[in-house]
């Protein structure tokens, strides 16, 4: 099994460790490719950035050369998730709605932690429409922005810790979610600090891709997520239409 892992920003180390964290959990017969968009912001932590991180994304997917069997939109609260989903035939995974699912098996109520708060407003909106939102007891900032998080990885510790503690303490969440594809490979520090479950939505993800997978599932074409429809399209980068 191959599943591509598609960073949403253009950094590369990003990308890499992203890509790590994926295979730490994936299953020895998977087989784990980061790719990183061809153009696009070096982080996305606002709506312009993660519209053009869609077309980013999309774009670099069906532009791989070679054969996958799932993708992982690996950006918390991005865009761009319900177009690859009617560009491919293989199952889709945004990390946002994988990490909240899982939550859900594991505890009453929820908190994301993410980066910056403007971003908090993005990440209600695709939580609520995803219908995770019921059991999202807060969605909470850490005031570290992507790029921070690989420049100054202790800092970045503290500040989710902190934010983590509070959404237990005074929120009455009962499992903390890490609300940044950059937040990977923190998960195990901050459970170890605040005693509740962790679900870094990265790991969750590819091990949602394989079971889909494994079971022989995928996206229904029927009407939503039907392939688009041919038209002419002008100076669009992506191939129009079914690419498997």
């Amino acid at each position: 099994m191959k599943i591509l892992v598609a960073n949403v920003n253009t950094t590369q180390t990003m990308t890499d460790s992203i890509a790590a964290q994926a295979r730490a959990v994936a299953a020895p017969d998977t087989e784990i490719v980061g790719i990183t968009p061809r153009f696009g912001a070096d982080s996305c932590e606002g709506n312009f950035e993660s519209y053009l991180a869609a077309i980013a994304v999309m774009d670099s997917v069906v532009n791989y050369d070679g054969e996958f069997d799932a993708v992982v939109q690996a950006g918390y609260g991005e865009h761009g998730r319900e177009g690859l989903q009617e560009l491919l035939d293989v199952p889709v995974v945004d990390i946002t709605e994988a990490a909240a699912s899982t939550a859900m098996y594991l505890g009453h109520k929820y908190s994301v932690v993410t980066t910056l708060d403007r971003a908090v407003p993005l990440i209600e909106d695709r939580l609520k429409l995803a219908g995770l939102d019921d059991r999202c007891a807060s969605v909470r900032a850490s005031g570290m922005a992507v790029l921070e998080l690989e420049e100054h990885p202790d800092r970045a510790v503290e500040a989710i810790v902190r934010q983590a503690e509070l959404a237990v303490t005074e929120d009455k969440a009962e499992v903390i979610v890490l609300g940044c594809g950059g937040m990977a490979n923190l998960d195990e520090q901050i459970r170890e600090r605040c005693g509740v479950p962790v679900v870094d939505g990265v790991a969750a993800a590819v091990l949602v891709a394989e079971s889909l997978v494994r079971l022989g599932l995928s996206t229904s074409k029927v009407r939503t997520y039907a392939a688009p429809r041919p038209k002419t399209v002008i100076g669009w980068p992506i191939t129009q239409g079914p690419v498997r």
